[in-house]
């Protein structure tokens, strides 16, 4: 066997895993300036389509790492969620304003993930910061005087390599070997559930609304979504008795997707994939030892009811990526790496509990459940409240850390990103670093003493979204940290210039 020592650099960073969340690392860090190698097992993009939705939130993250036009080209937004009985009658309807929201971009975005994942790459390599070396599978991670030791095994000759690194970042997935190697547990949220996957393709018209359709049978629930221009997506919940083998074909499927496709011919439809996956409810015991962290599946795993599990990952990448490079630029210390498990952790308890009780509505309960279904959701659209909430994108705020100084109002949630007066969004404004918005300007001092720390100070004029967006959370100002994620706010702008002052240290 023989070794070599990768490509002869120690890297601050190792990613290990090139799917979204690992590559949306990559290349954040690269923004800051921070050198990181991406070791994936496979030589090429994944070619099965796996994750088909994600948000505004998390598109505003592809945004800001600079593909939001080509994510575009590639996605459609859907209109919003039908949901069926058994004998597929409307049982209610929820449509989504399709205008731009407060993140800037639409609230649902159906799309096919190897069409995103080579976006991705393509534009990772923009950054000469990052590199991606595929065909490199991870046999172990070791710690060693000065850091890390990772060692791989490249697939294409054999050859086995290592890497020295300050941190690594385990992006591997629900079998990760990163997780093995901190000691971690799945820890179960008793979830789990059987389905079978059939991604199909057509140039026909189907002649269906165009949103998500949820089939609420407790006996056979079922979705279908239309991904892109000619492929289309549907899962169902398998019997007890039943597995993907015995659906390999199109005439296997055909019972299955005809109230959809009863129309179209045969000749017409091609079968792309038929798979079976278990989903399941689970988060990891711990997300970090030492300078080993856990993001994306190898962290946590959510049932798919309200398409969240991609955007997970990347929600980890981008509260991760800008506090390793803060404290590798030496302008935060190392006790903000803690913030990272602290803010995410139950940010993704909440989601997943959220996708378990939004899917027990839809198809659990047996018949006393499907009873009650028919009798309260045709009821639900006159509640102009709870029929806004059900097709909202918006997710919790993040939980209290030293970087999260208040739980209520507008810490811990996502500022807005509106455009503004010069045309640019507020996130094309704001680049990198930290931004305090407000209303009244600082005093000379306080605001040298904020730019010395490449803190961007904006104010906003009155009646402009943001002014609004303070005036109703009751504060005059707002701490926004890189993420976009408001840090503190408040009326007391001095105080809070103060509070940015005593946490970012003078960049050098």
């Amino acid at each position: 066997m023989r070794v070599r020592h990768g490509d002869g650099r120690r890297r601050p960073v190792v990613i290990v895993g090139a799917g979204p969340t690992g590559i949306t690392a990559a290349t954040l860090l690269a923004q800051h300036d921070v050198d990181c190698l991406v070791l994936d097992r496979w030589p090429t993009v994944y070619p099965q389509p796996r994750a088909v939705h994600l948000d505004d939130e998390v598109y505003r993250i592809l945004a800001r790492l600079g593909i939001a036009d080509e994510f575009a080209s590639i996605s459609r937004p859907t209109l919003g969620l039908r949901l069926l009985d058994a004998d597929f009658g409307v049982l209610a309807q929820f449509n989504r304003d399709q205008s731009l929201v407060a993140n800037g971009f639409p609230q649902a975005n159906m799309f096919d993930q190897p069409d995103l994942e080579a976006l991705l790459r393509a534009n990772l390599k923009r950054y000469p910061a990052a590199r991606l070396r595929g065909n490199a599978e991870v046999t172990e991670i070791t710690e060693i005087t000065d850091g890390i030791r990772v060692t791989f095994t490249d697939r294409s000759d054999g050859h086995v390599h290592h890497v020295d690194a300050d941190y690594v970042l385990g992006c591997d997935g629900a079998n990760s070997i990163v997780r093995a190697h901190i000691d971690a547990t799945m820890r179960d949220l008793n979830f789990e559930q059987r389905w079978l996957v059939v991604d199909v393709a057509t140039g026909a018209d189907l002649g269906q609304w165009e949103g998500v359709h949820q089939v609420c049978d407790p006996t056979r629930a079922a979705t279908y979504m239309r991904i892109g221009d000619a492929r289309y997506r549907w899962e169902f919940q398998l019997l007890a008795d039943e597995n993907a083998d015995q659906f390999g074909t199109l005439d296997a499927v055909r019972p299955l997707i005809t109230p959809w496709t009863a129309t179209v011919a045969d000749s017409e439809l091609t079968l792309l994939r038929v798979a079976e996956y278990t989903f399941r409810a689970q988060v990891a015991d711990r997300w970090r030892r030492g300078n080993v962290f856990l993001l994306g599946d190898a962290a946590h795993l959510t049932p798919p009811f309200i398409g969240q599990g991609m955007g997970a990952g990347v929600r980890d990448a981008a509260n991760l990526a800008w506090k390793l490079a803060a404290v590798q630029h030496g302008t935060m210390g190392a006790d903000v790496l803690d913030t990272y498990e602290q803010e995410r952790a139950p940010h993704t308890r909440q989601m997943i509990r959220l996708a378990l009780g939004v899917g027990w509505a839809m198809t659990g309960g047996g018949r006393a459940g499907d009873a009650a279904r028919r009798l309260v959701l045709p009821r639900l659209r006159f509640l102009p409240g709870l029929r806004h909430r059900i097709v909202d994108s918006s997710t919790p705020p993040l939980h209290r850390s030293a970087l999260v100084c208040n739980s209520r109002g507008l810490a811990g949630r996502l500022c807005p990103n509106p455009l503004l007066r010069d045309g640019r969004r507020l996130d094309d404004a704001l680049g990198t670093g930290f931004a305090l918005i407000t209303t009244v300007r600082p005093t000379a001092a306080d605001e040298a003493s904020l730019r010395r720390r490449g803190v961007v100070v904006l104010i906003p004029q009155p009646g402009d979204d943001l002014a609004t967006w303070l005036r109703r959370g009751r504060a005059g100002a707002a701490v926004v940290r890189p993420d976009r994620t408001v840090a503190r706010a408040g009326r007391d702008v001095a105080a809070l210039c103060a509070w940015t002052t005593g946490v970012l240290r003078e960049r050098q």
